[in-house]
């Protein structure tokens, strides 16, 4: 049987991908011949030379410039100063933008009474900012643009996108145009999509800098920040790296907040809020960018592992960006962390000195320095020697307590080692322990003796030693005073042999053998106790030499009060204790 004959479809259809090649090609024909159909007909004119092409885009850009508006901080927030506020309703139908950009590099200075600051229309950053009132270890103004690392991460005031690590508008030409009174400049960067400005206003005397900045693209805003990278202010000091962090004021939470570089050593740190002020700063300067009043600012925390021109070891430094907006307008703080000069720009600016626990003790504490050193003694050294005499005069009254009660246990020390020969080999963890203290205890309750009184002043005096630290790590106006053959108070002597860690120890030692001791002590604690100034001597050696110079006029003061002391004060009869403990009727 044979099988049937199978149906006539006709002709093979096309593919759907065949179809599609033919209708592109028949596309490309009709162009093609389309463009020669019009150019012999003369409806298209021939081609320009590029020459020409170049002359009239570089003629559309200038009559764009003398027509655009030149704005200048000042104007509500969140739009550039005499600009209208692009439409971004239609965003398809924007016009392309004129090209705007420079030929070739430029340079910009802008000299006030506190700063000298140089702009480079390359990204339309900072290049260098000195402080002229400030002076750097060798006596030069005081340079706060890490420059060898700003090469590596980008200089300050440069844009950034989050989630880009880069961006062209860093490296692109921008053109500049200063204003008349010399400290406004203005630079604009259009490739014809990517619009972007910026505006920077100084004032003759303050340390305030007004920015505004803007980014658009196709006629759309593009939010972005403003950055300042790889480190800020005086890099000439040990551990430079460590003394820096990234700053910002919650007013929610009315705190200051300070984030180390290595919070950010993953990944970049994002913190967005009511922030009164967010920046970077070390020991005595800051960078602090101050938004309109009820904005949100966005900030981006960064860990910069550079170098710098003092240490060609990359360490880890903060990097920071804030901002957030197509339009950012904020006032940028540069100068020194003194108290009355932060005040006048913010309030809230104020808390970027770090006071730390202390703070009640230690702002006091700076304020009388400051009057010694401003109506009296004109020099800070020697009002740390005026300010610690006062400190040990009116703590004298606790010394006397103590010194009695050092005596008192010298007499009875017979007694106490009586106890402890009856109580001898016993543990800590044997109940006859606790009976031991209760006899001891009772003995020094019959003649009146505080066994804790010996600790009281130290105790007192302690947070004066730690208020000095603090006063001599944080305030300005301490750096790079001197005093004698110190140069710098707030930093160690810069000798083989430090002088003042030297004349504290031998002053320790004999204020150590002028006080008297008890009689028949633990002689290995005793031992221990002989050891203490040389420890403390090794201690201050890293220290501040204002620092070292507290402890030291201290130790002074202590000795001729213990020579006072022991000329004064009569001996205490050992026949005033029987065998018992007991006080004579």
């Amino acid at each position: 049987m044979s099988s049937p004959t199978p149906p006539n479809k006709g002709p093979k259809e096309l593919s759907s991908e065949l179809r599609m090649l033919i209708a592109f090609g028949l596309m490309g024909i009709i162009l093609l011949g389309s463009q020669w159909v019009f150019r012999k007909t003369g409806l298209i004119p021939p081609d320009a030379p590029a020459s020409q092409t170049d002359a009239a885009q570089k003629t559309t850009a200038q009559k764009s410039d003398a027509n655009k508006a030149t704005p200048l901080p000042g104007s509500a927030p969140g739009t550039l100063p005499g600009e209208t506020p692009a439409s971004s309703d239609n965003p398809g139908n924007a016009a392309p933008a004129s090209v705007i950009a420079a030929t070739n590099k430029q340079i910009w200075y802008v000299d006030t009474d506190v700063y000298h600051v140089v702009f480079s229309n390359e990204g339309a950053v900072v290049q260098s900012w000195t402080l002229k009132k400030y002076k750097d270890a060798r006596g030069q103004p005081l340079e706060v643009v890490n420059q060898r690392g700003a090469m590596k991460e980008g200089f300050p005031l440069a844009l950034q996108f989050r989630g880009q690590p880069t961006t062209p508008l860093n490296k692109a030409l921008w053109e500049w145009h200063p204003r008349g009174d010399g400290l406004s400049i203005e630079y604009d960067y259009s490739d014809g999509h990517t619009v972007a400005k910026k505006v920077f206003s100084f004032a003759r005397s303050s340390y305030l800098v007004q920015i505004a900045t803007e980014v658009t693209k196709d006629g759309v805003g593009v939010p972005h920040q403003i950055s300042w990278r790889a480190g800020f202010g005086d890099m000439d000091v040990t551990n430079a790296a460590s003394l820096e962090a990234a700053i910002r004021y919650d007013l929610k939470d009315d705190k200051l907040f300070r984030d180390a570089a290595k919070s950010a050593k993953t990944t970049p740190i994002f913190n967005d809020g009511q922030f009164s002020f967010a920046g970077i700063d070390d020991k005595y300067f800051a960078a602090a960018f101050i938004p309109p009043v009820d904005s949100t600012l966005k900030t981006t925390l960064y860990d910069d592992s550079v170098a710098t021109a003092f240490n060609g070891t990359e360490d880890a430094f903060p990097g920071v960006a804030v901002g957030g907006e197509a339009r950012n307008q904020m006032g940028l703080f540069v100068g020194p962390k003194e108290g009355d000069i932060l005040e006048s720009v913010n309030p809230n600016l104020s808390h970027a000195i770090d006071w730390g626990w202390f703070r009640i003790i230690a702002q006091p504490l700076f304020m009388m320095l400051r009057i010694l050193d401003n109506r009296f003694v004109h020099n800070y050294g020697w009002s740390i020697i005026v300010l610690t005499i006062f400190i040990n005069l009116a703590l004298f009254p606790l010394k006397v307590f103590n010194l009695k009660s050092m005596r008192k246990m010298q007499v009875v020390q017979p007694q106490i080692q009586k106890i402890n020969d009856k109580y001898k080999g016993i543990s800590m963890s044997d109940p006859r322990s606790q009976q031991k203290q209760a006899e001891i205890m009772e003995l020094y309750k019959a003649h009146g003796i505080n066994p804790m009184g010996g600790c009281v002043p130290l105790l007192i005096q302690m947070p004066f030693l730690i208020a000095f630290y603090k006063v001599l790590s944080v305030t300005v106006e301490m750096r790079h005073t001197g005093w004698l053959w110190v140069d710098d108070l707030t930093q160690p002597e810069h000798l083989a042999i430090r002088m003042l860690p030297v004349i504290m120890v031998f002053t320790s030692l004999l204020l150590q053998k002028m006080t008297p001791t008890p009689a028949g002590g633990d002689p290995s604690q005793q031992k221990m106790m002989q050891f203490m100034p040389v420890m403390m001597g090794v201690f201050f050696w890293q220290a501040s030499s204002g620092l070292v110079l507290y402890y030291l006029t201290s130790n002074i003061v202590g000795v001729a009060q213990q020579w006072f002391f022991n000329k004064t004060a009569p001996a205490v009869p050992n026949n005033k204790i029987i065998k018992d403990g007991r006080k004579k009727a």
